[in-house]
């Protein structure tokens, strides 16, 4: 099967980076927020405008326990006829444990109320979109703040997470339709960006060659 050739591939994180990022903001509970939030879009491939848009009910129905499929009110293209595309995303076991306990953490075992974003700017007058939820830019600011306290050599846009996502599934399965129902993509064509080598796959690679 042939698939449309893709003018460049998609930037993506290596291994070692993704262990870094999750590392830095995983040690404080003051990175704990953006370390769920990193993990969303590193476990389900969610973009930077369905986690934004996330409220408690979309993870939980009680407030305390995690849905282990997520269906999304807000999705790219989420104008259009929703039937046309599925939008239910699994969460992966280590993803949905942060998830409760990020639920536990600003929400006690009393549950959280179910209209709540469920990620909110730090300070309500700052990275806030004006509906008590994290802005774009809140989300971006926030990421490049990590990469640069990781010590990462150059900095990746929010966008790089979900890419890496799609291409560790590709990577790992070798399966570009297993890949493409995990991107959500409606077009294979779309997820053919992804037939080519990863930044990963680049770096192992070359780790051996001599120099």
């Amino acid at each position: 099967m042939s698939y449309a050739a893709a003018a460049r591939p998609p930037r993506t994180l290596t291994d070692a980076e993704v262990r870094r990022i999750l590392d830095v903001t995983g040690k404080h509970r003051d990175g704990f927020r953006d370390h769920v939030i990193i993990s969303l879009a590193l476990g389900c491939a969610l973009r930077q405008s369905e986690i934004i848009a996330l409220d408690v009910s979309d993870v939980s129905a009680d407030g305390k326990l995690v849905r282990r499929v997520l269906h999304l009110r807000t999705y790219k293209r989420s104008s259009r006829d929703p039937s046309k595309a599925d939008q239910r995303v699994r969460v992966p076991d280590l993803t949905h444990a942060k998830l409760a306990n990020w639920l536990k953490i600003n929400w006690g075992d009393g549950g959280a109320p179910s209209s709540a974003p469920l990620f909110a700017p730090f300070h309500s007058n700052q990275n806030s979109n004006g509906s008590g939820r994290l802005s774009d830019r809140g989300l971006r600011d926030m990421f490049a703040a990590w990469q640069r306290r990781a010590g990462f050599d150059h900095l990746y846009n929010f966008h790089a997470l979900r890419h890496t996502a799609i291409s560790t599934v590709r990577r790992r399965t070798g399966d570009i339709r297993l890949a493409q129902r995990f991107a959500r993509h409606a077009n294979i064509a779309t997820t053919a960006i992804y037939d080519h080598p990863s930044d990963e796959e680049l770096a192992a690679a070359v780790k051996g060659l001599p120099g």
